[in-house]
């Protein structure tokens, strides 16, 4: 086994290349094994491929929070409920490894290969790192800056949304999908058709991500035209239904509710005919029906798309 003193310069000292140190996967288990600190480790380009670092007998897994991984070889390691946090695994080789458990935020995981890990119940950030960082850059003025970290992020959040589609965890997969659409969004110049419309979509559906997003708008868009048709009116027969200073409370109401069912019938584009639009109603049915085909339509693939997963 490879003679490491028991001072910490070694595992610390950043100078040092510890690329082509002979056993240094059985001194790094001895290490975990003695209960002796292992945060901030420097452990870039080093070869710890099948590396056990399995806390036995406990739920808490080791720290190695704020380590320096950069492009170490962790192919097939056993990092159960290790404590990455904070740590660099930028073009880390975690691919087959075992993270089931593990704490990664805060962590660099850019470039990071994760093809076959184990990566149920991980626990990841809502914002990884390099998107916090575009958001810093922005508050500072620093636009050339943002825009590479977003595009950093953007190349995060794909390889999570990938890995996580092929790992089977369908949730975390549309999270992750959600917040790549966003850092995409926002390399867009700022108004562009193409940036509104994309902010549209996340409006509607969340890119395809909350379908409740679709039924909160189509209950507002249809509570919105029922006002507009209570104030501009519509005609049941020969009765014409709108807002009257004349009427009573109950019959304003009345009418309210008539506006309303005849507001749904149209969005669904059912159009039982019992009321009629006339006059300036005439072409908010219109767009009224046209909105809510189009999104009767969206809500189904939405809908489809979380179901199916």
């Amino acid at each position: 086994m490879l003679d490491i003193p028991p001072v910490d310069d070694f595992w610390r000292d950043a100078t040092q290349d510890k690329s082509e140190e002979p056993d240094l996967c059985a001194a790094l288990e001895a290490r975990a094994r003695s209960g002796a600190p292992m945060q901030g480790f420097c452990l870039k380009k080093c070869r710890l491929a099948g590396l056990d670092l399995v806390h036995r007998g406990s739920h808490v897994g080791y720290d190695l929070s704020g380590s320096d991984l950069y492009r170490a070889d962790l192919r097939g390691a056993h990092l159960f409920a290790i404590n990455l946090r904070g740590a660099s695994l930028m073009k880390a080789d975690l691919r087959d490894a075992n993270l089931h458990c593990a704490d990664l935020r805060d962590a660099n995981l850019l470039g990071v290969k994760l093809d076959g890990a184990r990566l149920d119940n991980v626990l990841w950030d809502e914002r990884v790192l390099q998107e916090r960082e575009a958001r810093e850059a922005r508050r500072s003025g620093q636009r050339a800056q943002m825009q590479d970290l977003l595009q950093q992020a953007e190349e995060v959040y794909r390889n999570l949304r990938i890995q996580l589609e092929k790992a089977g965890l369908f949730e975390e997969a549309g999270r992750f999908f959600y917040r790549e659409m966003m850092m995409r969004r926002l390399q867009m110049p700022r108004w562009s058709g193409q940036r509104l419309f994309s902010w549209l979509v996340d409006l509607f559906c969340g890119y395809g991500e909350q379908p409740l997003r679709v039924v909160l708008f189509s209950l507002g868009f249809v509570l919105f035209c029922a006002l507009l048709y209570f104030m501009v009116g519509i005609h049941h027969g020969d009765v014409r239904l709108a807002f009257g200073l004349d009427q009573d409370l109950l019959t304003n109401l009345e009418e309210l509710g008539a506006c309303m069912y005849f507001s749904v019938v149209t969005f669904t584009t059912l159009g039982y005919g019992d009321i009629a639009p006339l006059g300036l109603s005439r072409p908010l049915a219109a767009f009224e029906a046209f909105v809510g085909s189009f999104t009767m339509a969206l809500f189904v693939v939405v809908f489809v798309k979380k179901m199916t997963r």
